[in-house]
């Protein structure tokens, strides 16, 4: 039976930067979209989505808040089919000046954040038989050409990228899993001197997040076209 109800896309970080360019972005491609942040998050500068926009509280690096969103959207009948794991943190120390508590904070939102979401969210795409995952990554955490670098930023990136083809391989072919690298987008994060704006930054996110069943899986992507990991 073709399905003729509207997908919906859960997006992590969905109140700023990335994440929130990318609900646009989705909004415009007709998808339903729960924008998912850390603490009272604000559907802003999503103008004109109306019911298209659903705002959840969510902390990725807790598995009860994640289960918790779960329930609240099981319970009012939506069923994510995307999911987009963009939460993020950037710390920029080296190796010999990182702390032990901010290598773990890397871990927690930038690992731990998406296997949490991975763990609740994509086994029922995967009984559906269809979904599509996008892990924000970067570049910094590619290894065929460089050390992955900040060093806990990097190596949290080089672990997502891990997990992306880990969860590729789990969900089976219907379910799209695949990391993407933005670039250096003007964000909070990024800064003002970034060269990338945020509408190319979500634009491969949202491309992902939109493959047809033909497309890829288990790929690392920027602007578009697949890169090393």
């Amino acid at each position: 039976m073709t399905r003729t109800t509207t997908r919906t896309a859960l997006v992590t970080g969905g109140n700023r930067g990335i994440g929130l360019e990318t609900c646009r972005q989705l909004v415009r491609a007709g998808l339903d979209v729960v924008l998912a942040a850390r603490g009272r998050a604000a559907a802003r500068g999503v103008g004109g989505a109306g019911a298209r926009i659903r705002v959840e509280e969510l902390d990725v690096t807790s598995r009860a808040s994640v289960d918790a969103c779960a329930r609240r959207l099981t319970d009012a009948g939506v069923e994510v089919d995307v999911l987009v794991n963009n939460a993020g943190v950037y710390p920029t120390d080296s190796f010999f000046e990182v702390d032990e508590a901010t290598w773990r904070e890397a871990l927690d939102v930038n690992l731990m954040g998406a296997f949490h979401t991975c763990q609740v969210f994509v086994p029922a795409m995967a009984r559906r038989g269809w979904g599509r995952v996008v892990n924000v990554s970067s570049g910094l955490g590619a290894m065929t050409d460089n050390v992955p670098s900040p060093a806990a930023y990097g190596v949290s990136k080089a672990a997502l990228n891990a997990l992306t083809l880990v969860v590729s391989s789990a969900a089976g072919p219907a379910v799209k899993v695949n990391a993407v690298c933005p670039g250096w987008v003007r964000t909070d994060m990024g800064g003002s001197w970034a060269p990338t704006g945020v509408e190319k930054g979500a634009d491969t996110v949202t491309w992902l997040a939109t493959l047809p069943d033909s497309g890829p899986t288990g790929g690392f992507f920027r602007n578009r076209r697949r890169i090393p990991w």
